[in-house]
């Protein structure tokens, strides 16, 4: 399965908290989640280039697929 192209940083945010991240703060464009000791900054740009979400991802332990459904 490809990444998607045009997920925003709003979407991936509703997508990760489904997931069970929570919004810890914000600091101007970027949205700082946590799930126990995982913690990730999801840029609130529109879109997300596919390589920063390949790393979100990554860092947040999230395969593609279980991603994809929660959107």
């Amino acid at each position: 399965m490809k990444l998607p192209r045009d997920v925003s940083g709003t979407e991936a945010v509703r997508a990760l908290k489904r997931l069970g991240f929570v919004v810890v703060r914000q600091v101007g464009s970027h949205i700082r989640l946590n799930k126990g000791s995982v913690n990730i900054t999801v840029p609130n740009h529109d879109p997300i280039l596919p390589k920063t979400l390949q790393t979100l991802l990554r860092q947040a332990g999230v395969s593609l697929e279980e991603f994809m459904d929660s959107l």
